[in-house]
């Protein structure tokens, strides 16, 4: 199956366990600009429950799409927004530009950006800023695992590769990034380990969109695309989950990721869901709530 293939498949999952969000959304923010500029990768969307509340403690929620789409915020919230909003949370989807846009680490500089504007801008927002969790599927899952693991990172070198992981989007650059707890659903994590769990994929692959070259030859710039490279006691809580039988990540992925954070003691729980695919069966009642619960606990709220 094509990497276009799953990732129609992946979309479908998302539209068949997808309900109506009428009964639980309060208010709403529509495509706010999180950078400053008139960019459709720059925008995110603020849901707020229908639970009465002064402020609400918040979670960003990142789309997957192998890194290839600028613009499924939508999409992001319809997979994952539900069981967030019914535990009293505002949700926060965003867009981020594509390997098309740009190349990495462009992807982490826009999720900072986001999140130093929902910090910066909590109060206009009735967001509870003391509380910012993140999680997103497949590419998001990186995405969201890669900035749970960089907190206070600015720039990082491996080698003779030096990349500026916070960047200087928008206008709130003094802002902290920081979030303070992330959930992982199988997302990809260790690029060299990516081809049956043992080695790098082609030059044809996602990554090798992301970076701009051949994997195989660009070890340095795929040690800083892996969360574990930057793993540290300032890293919050993570709880991943991911199936055992997905073909477009690898379940050992997760598993990679999930024996380092242990060994590290940032790893809440490591679900790994029998015969669960890259979305179907892996997103499940049982899961998204695992997933609040988390969160909830992480917040204080339970």
């Amino acid at each position: 199956m094509t990497m276009k293939n799953n990732f129609l498949v992946l979309i479908l999952a998302v539209l068949c366990i997808s309900s109506s969000f009428a009964q639980n959304m309060g208010k709403q923010w529509l495509d706010l600009n999180y950078a400053n500029d008139d960019k459709v990768y720059h925008k995110l969307d603020i849901h707020l429950p229908n639970i009465e509340k002064t402020k609400y403690k918040a979670i960003i929620v990142i789309y997957g799409s192998a890194w290839f789409a600028n613009n499924m915020k939508q999409m992001g919230f319809q997979a994952l927004g539900k069981p967030l909003l019914d535990s009293g949370f505002a949700v926060i989807s965003i867009n981020h530009r594509s390997s098309g846009d740009a190349m990495y680490p462009a992807q982490i500089n826009d999720v900072k950006a986001a999140i130093r504007f929902i910090r910066a801008n909590a109060d206009a927002y009735n967001i509870d800023a003391s509380f910012i969790g993140i999680t997103g599927f497949s590419s998001g899952g990186h995405l969201a695992s890669l900035a749970g693991t960089t907190n206070g990172v600015k720039t990082f070198t491996v080698g003779e590769k030096t990349v500026n992981i916070e960047g200087d989007l928008g206008n709130y650059t003094e802002v902290r990034s920081d979030v303070d707890a992330v959930v992982d659903w199988f997302g990809p994590i260790d690029f060299t380990r990516m081809e049956n769990c043992t080695t790098t994929k082609d030059d044809k692959s996602p990554e090798a969109a992301l970076i701009k070259g051949n994997p195989a030859d660009n070890l340095d710039m795929l040690a800083l695309i892996n969360p574990m490279t930057f793993l540290d006691n300032n890293d919050p809580q993570f709880l991943v989950i991911h199936g055992d039988t997905d073909n477009v990540v690898p379940h050992c992925q997760s598993v990679f990721f999930s024996d380092t954070l242990k060994e590290k003691g940032l790893l809440n729980e490591f679900i790994s869901v029998p015969n669960g695919q890259h979305g179907p069966v892996t997103f499940n009642e049982n899961t998204f709530k695992k997933m609040s619960d988390f969160f909830m606990m992480e917040a204080g709220e339970k």
